[in-house]
C-alpha cells in the first residue's frame, strides 16, 4: 500500500501537478513573507484587505469573551447561538430573501444547498467551469447531472428542452473563480423561467466586491428580486471564514432538515461570526473599497495585456495570466518570487488541460507602488528567456 501511495504521487509529480504547503508567516496583508522571502502577496482571495482589519479584530475578541471560543455543538443540539441567528437575519436583508442560513465554509454551503434542492428523479444542471463544491454537490445528490458548456444559453436551453424529471435546478457560480468572467445571469433566469426550473447562484468571488451595497453580482445586475438560492462567503472578500445560502423561507427550512453538511458538522465558532458582521459593517460604510479595488484591478488587467499576455476578458480582482503547460506556470510564479511577487501557479485538474495560469488577484489595500513592481516583475518574465 505504501509504494502505491508512492507511486501515485510520482505520477502527480511527473504530471507537473505536485502541490506542496507554502509558509507563511504574518497575517495576509498587502505584503507577506512566504518560505522566509519577504513578497508582494497577489494571490489572495481577501479582495477588500479586511481580513486583518481591526474592526474585524475587535469583534472576535470581545465575542470570544462573551461567547467563548467555540459553539460547542452543530447548530441543532445546541450550537445555535444569539450571534449566529442574528447574522442570518442580516444577512437575508442583505440578499433580499426571507431567511439565511450559516455553513462552516462555501464547500459545505453548495454540497448542502443542492443536495437538499435535488435527488434521485430530478434533474441538475451545470455550467462546466463551475466551483469543484458545485460539481461534487451534483455528484452527491443523486440527480441526473447535465454539463453546459460554459456560459452557453442555447446549450442550457437545448438540456432543459430535452430533460424530462421531477424538479429542475440550474447552479452556477456568478464569478468563475479562475477566469473571472460573469455568468449570464439574465438568460439562465429566462431560461429557468421557461422551464420551471430553479436556480443557484454562488456568489463567493461577488459578495463584497460587486453590487451598490456589496451582496454580490444578482444585485450588480438588478436581479436581486428574481427568487433565487443565493451562496455567499465570509471567506473571500469579507476576510473571515464560512459561507451563508439566502433563500426563501421553504428552501432554508429545507436546508435545516435535510441539508447534512449543516446537520452533522459543528457550527460556526462565534469570534468568526462576530467577524463576519463587522466585515458586512465595512462593507456598507466604505464602498471606496470596492471602488478602489476595481480600479487597480482595472489598470493592472491594462497593463499586463499591453506586455503581450494572454488574459482572458473579464472584469475584477481575478486576472488569470495564461501560460498553457503547467511547466511554464510553475516557471513563471517561481521567476516572479524571485523579483519579490508571490503569484501561485495554477494547474489542472483545477483549470482544463494546456490552461495552467497565474491567477493573479488584488486586493483594496495594494497601492499605486505595488502595481508598479508587479508590472516591473511581469515585464522582467518577458526579458527573462528561461521563463517563457
Amino acid at each position: 500500500m505504501e509504494t502505491d501511495y508512492r507511486d501515485r504521487l510520482a505520477r502527480i509529480h511527473a504530471a507537473g501537478r505536485y502541490r506542496e504547503l507554502r509558509r507563511i508567516d504574518g497575517p495576509i496583508d498587502r505584503w507577506v513573507t512566504v518560505d522566509g522571502r519577504r513578497a508582494l502577496l497577489l494571490c489572495s482571495n481577501n479582495y477588500l484587505g479586511l481580513a486583518n482589519h481591526p474592526a474585524l479584530i475587535e469583534a472576535a475578541v470581545q465575542a470570544a469573551r462573551e461567547w467563548g471560543v467555540g459553539s460547542g455543538a452543530s447548530r441543532l443540539i445546541s450550537g445555535s447561538l444569539a450571534p449566529h441567528v442574528e447574522l442570518e437575519a442580516r444577512l437575508a436583508r442583505m440578499k433580499g430573501t426571507d431567511a439565511a442560513l450559516i455553513f462552516p465554509s462555501g464547500y459545505h454551503a453548495n454540497i448542502g444547498a443542492v443536495t437538499a434542492l435535488v435527488g434521485s428523479g430530478d434533474a441538475v444542471f451545470s455550467d462546466q467551469l463551475n466551483h469543484a463544491s458545485l460539481i461534487d454537490g451534483c455528484r452527491l445528490s443523486g440527480a441526473e447531472i447535465h454539463v453546459y458548456p460554459h456560459g452557453n444559453l442555447e446549450a442550457l436551453r437545448e438540456m432543459l428542452r430535452a430533460a424530462p424529471a421531477r424538479r429542475r435546478l440550474i447552479v452556477t457560480d456568478s464569478v468563475f473563480s479562475m477566469d473571472g468572467d460573469h455568468a449570464p445571469l439574465r438568460g439562465i433566469f429566462d431560461l429557468a423561467a421557461e422551464h420551471e426550473a430553479e436556480v443557484l447562484v454562488d456568489e463567493a468571488h461577488a459578495t463584497g466586491v460587486f453590487g451598490a451595497s456589496g451582496s454580490g453580482l444578482m444585485e450588480h445586475l438588478g436581479l436581486n428580486e428574481i427568487p433565487a438560492v443565493h451562496v455567499g462567503t465570509f471567506g473571500k472578500a469579507l476576510g473571515c471564514a464560512g459561507a451563508f445560502v439566502a433563500a426563501r423561507d421553504d428552501v432554508i427550512r429545507l436546508l435545516v432538515n435535510c441539508a447534512r453538511s449543516f446537520i452533522y458538522t459543528t457550527a460556526l465558532p462565534p469570534p468568526i461570526v462576530a467577524a463576519a458582521g463587522a466585515a458586512l459593517d465595512l462593507v456598507a460604510r466604505e464602498p471606496e473599497r470596492r471602488a478602489t479595488l476595481h480600479r487597480l484591478s482595472h489598470t493592472l488587467r491594462r497593463r499586463l495585456l499591453a506586455l503581450g499576455f494572454e488574459i482572458p476578458a473579464g472584469e475584477g480582482p481575478i486576472i488569470p495570466v495564461i501560460a498553457g503547460e503547467a511547466e511554464r506556470a510553475l516557471a513563471w510564479s517561481a521567476a516572479l518570487l524571485e523579483r519579490s511577487v508571490f503569484v501561485q501557479a495554477i494547474r489542472p485538474p483545477t483549470v482544463p488541460p494546456g490552461t495552467s495560469r497565474l491567477r493573479v488577484t488584488l486586493m483594496a489595500t495594494h497601492t499605486d507602488d505595488d502595481l508598479e513592481l508587479a508590472v516591473e516583475a511581469f515585464s522582467g518574465l518577458r526579458r527573462d528567456p528561461a521563463s517563457t
